[in-house]
């Protein structure tokens, strides 16, 4: 997909994007609180024995309503199966550093570098006018919560 059709797509997929967007902004929080009553490795667990719990759910539910196909599946590449590492990994290093000007700067750098360098098969393309904008608000707001969001607990 192009980044002139991404720009152009349908709504719905903004608002998906929105949304997904907001789950992770909680899942953070979430394993953050609970990193801070427990560890960082107590609140992966938490969450990848959550995610467990509810993926036998759904492939329960899944797997009685499809009947089998015939024929082969593709085989995933060697690599695909990191995938749970590098969430546990992620899980565990988002506890620890949740909210923290680290944390945050290491977001933003990341993003930018994934845009600028075209990596996990992005299209390479220069930071424009509008995603300088929207990174001024993403590290203001980061910068507010850091300074003024702790309170008095």
């Amino acid at each position: 997909m192009t980044t002139e059709a991404a720009r152009n797509s349908h709504p719905i997929y903004f608002i998906g994007a929105f949304a997904t967007g907001g789950l992770l902004t909680f899942m953070v929080h979430f394993n953050g609180e609970l990193a801070h009553y427990g560890n960082p490795l107590f609140s992966s667990w938490t969450a990848h024995g959550t995610g467990i719990f509810a993926a036998v759910i759904l492939l329960l539910l899944v797997h009685r309503r499809r009947r089998p196909t015939v024929g082969k599946a593709p085989n995933a590449p060697w690599w695909a199966y990191f995938g749970g590492i590098s969430g546990a990994a992620t899980v565990i290093l988002t506890s620890t550093a949740v909210n923290s000007p680290l944390g945050l700067a290491g977001q933003v750098a990341f993003s930018v570098a994934a845009d600028s360098w075209g990596l996990f098969g992005l299209p390479k393309r220069r930071p424009d006018m509008r995603d300088i904008v929207a990174l001024g608000l993403v590290v203001t707001g980061g910068a507010l919560i850091i300074l003024f969001g702790r309170g008095g607990a």
